[in-house]
């Protein structure tokens, strides 16, 4: 389901172009280990690309039994990064004319948001976007969850319903809460408006476009297993560690769905960010940001999260986690970094766990290099 978050032999690929003499490859291969060991996590897979030039490094196991690392171009669950490829599509259609951003959702899915939990008369496609909506978030609701609670389909209506059923967290567009909810929502809206359901959308506008040939959305519930090369994923249920690598953990759903790499999501970002997937004035929606109470945010637009790092660039990203994985990532529209971990961390390692440090690091030595297109 999605979410909104051992030093062994690692190994370094480069395309395009050789790596720049400055960068420092063991001081952050080493520190990526050291990121997998105090997180509690098998392994990782680090990717930074500038223009045409990429960088590859891995730390720990991608697969605990054989004692391998990540595969090369990895694919991973992206949980909650699908968020900004469905709001990016969201965005599409208010360019064609197709959707209002501050129309009621009540307009596009007349009668399914009512109850405790919101009113469609009242917010709007932009409150569920930026999560200023106010609709309880369903995962909660959820509870701690079994290997057989996984592997148990969840319509996207019963946790809609689930979340509705409980009181509003507070009046539309007076605050922010992250709630999956809005984007279950979010894509009911795009499934109505187009006829298509919005893996094909997500397909059709964005993966193809862009040649994202690592990227899809799983056919849930008849596809578990992930495509081409992977790493293993782990889940701990209580104290056992277990292989949950071909259960969707996240049933299929529009708040987390897709399955990427981190040359991929690196693509894609950079592409959004550089005007290539949104029309110029949806872009300027998309970038308008609330302020939020979140350490190290600077502000929240419509599935993204605006950050500085510590050099004082500018990184645009969402980052997600889910039973399996976490895959984090930050852009600009020249550079990005993704890290892809094959476990979540468990709570008694999370203070430790503390991977913008390092994304910050890489970008603040990438995000300047001359591109050679």
């Amino acid at each position: 389901m999605a979410i909104s978050t051992v030093i062994v032999m690692s190994a370094f690929v480069a395309s395009c172009a050789p790596p720049p003499a400055q960068f420092p490859r063991a001081e952050i291969e080493s520190e990526l280990n050291q990121l997998v060991s105090s997180g509690g996590i098998p392994g990782a897979q680090l990717v930074a690309t500038n223009g045409d030039r990429e960088i590859q490094l891995n730390g720990g196991f991608g697969d605990l039994t054989a004692e391998t690392p990540f595969p090369d171009a990895a694919r991973v669950r992206i949980a909650s990064n699908t968020k900004t490829f469905v709001a990016a599509v969201v965005l599409q259609l208010i360019a064609e004319g197709s959707v209002a951003l501050d129309a009621p959702v009540e307009h596009y899915l007349p009668g399914t948001i009512a109850g405790p939990g919101g009113d469609g008369t009242r917010i709007t496609v932009r409150q569920l976007l930026n999560h200023t909506s106010g609709i309880p978030d369903y995962l909660p609701l959820l509870g701690p969850l079994s290997e057989a609670d996984l592997r148990r389909p969840r319509p996207v209506e019963e946790l809609i319903d689930l979340a509705l059923a409980q009181p509003a967290i507070f009046e539309p567009g007076t605050r922010f809460r992250y709630s999956n909810t809005n984007y279950l929502l979010i894509g009911q809206v795009v499934e109505r408006i187009s006829g298509a359901s919005i893996a094909d959308e997500v397909t059709r506008r964005v993966i193809r476009p862009l040649d994202l040939t690592d990227t899809y959305w799983p056919n849930y519930p008849a596809e578990q297993e992930i495509r081409g090369p992977h790493p293993r994923a782990y889940h701990y249920f209580g104290h056992e560690r277990v292989d949950i690598t071909d259960i969707d953990p996240n049933w299929g759903l529009p708040d987390g769905a897709m399955v990427s790499s981190g040359r991929d999501l690196n693509r894609f970002l950079t592409a959004l960010l550089s005007g290539r997937v949104v029309p110029a004035a949806e872009f300027a929606e998309m970038t308008q940001t609330i302020a939020v109470d979140i350490p190290g945010i600077t502000g929240v637009g419509l599935g993204l999260f605006r950050r500085t790092t510590s050099c004082g660039l500018e990184v645009w990203g969402h980052n997600g986690g889910m039973d399996g994985f976490v895959v984090l990532v930050a852009a600009t529209a020249t550079s990005a970094v993704t890290i892809s971990f094959n476990q979540l961390p468990r709570t008694s390692d999370a203070a430790r766990f503390e991977p913008n440090v390092l994304i910050d690091k890489v970008l603040c030595t990438v995000g300047d290099l001359p591109s050679h297109r």
